[in-house]
């Protein structure tokens, strides 16, 4: 019993490092404000109220995307946005300082 409960709450744990070594995206949904005065590396910023005009700058829907803002809010409502429209490799990674500093660590 205590098995079945520990799988219901057991958290996994996304290897951001390797999504990106697969060809990941990390899209940055903050305004381009905040972007500009910090970001991840070889992110690409499309601010979350003009994602659905902007679809044309994510090349495949199969591709991963990792979205990313300033407190995991943001990039919740891209994800939703993202597969409403048929993208089906979509994770939400979050503050973006908080994602670089794992993608970071996670580089070998």
């Amino acid at each position: 019993m205590f098995d079945s409960i520990k799988k219901m709450f057991s958290v996994v744990k996304t290897d951001y490092a390797q999504l990106i070594s697969e060809g990941a995206v990390i899209l940055d949904v903050r305004s381009h404000g905040e972007y500009v005065s910090g970001h991840i590396e070889g992110s690409i910023n499309i601010p979350v109220n003009n994602l659905s005009e902007n679809l044309n700058k994510l090349k495949s829907k199969n591709k991963p995307i990792i979205t990313c803002c300033a407190s995991g809010m943001r990039s919740a409502s891209a994800k939703g946005i993202l597969e409403s429209k048929g993208y089906t490799n979509v994770i939400n990674g979050g503050p973006w300082q908080s994602l670089d500093r794992k993608l970071k660590s996670q580089v070998i």
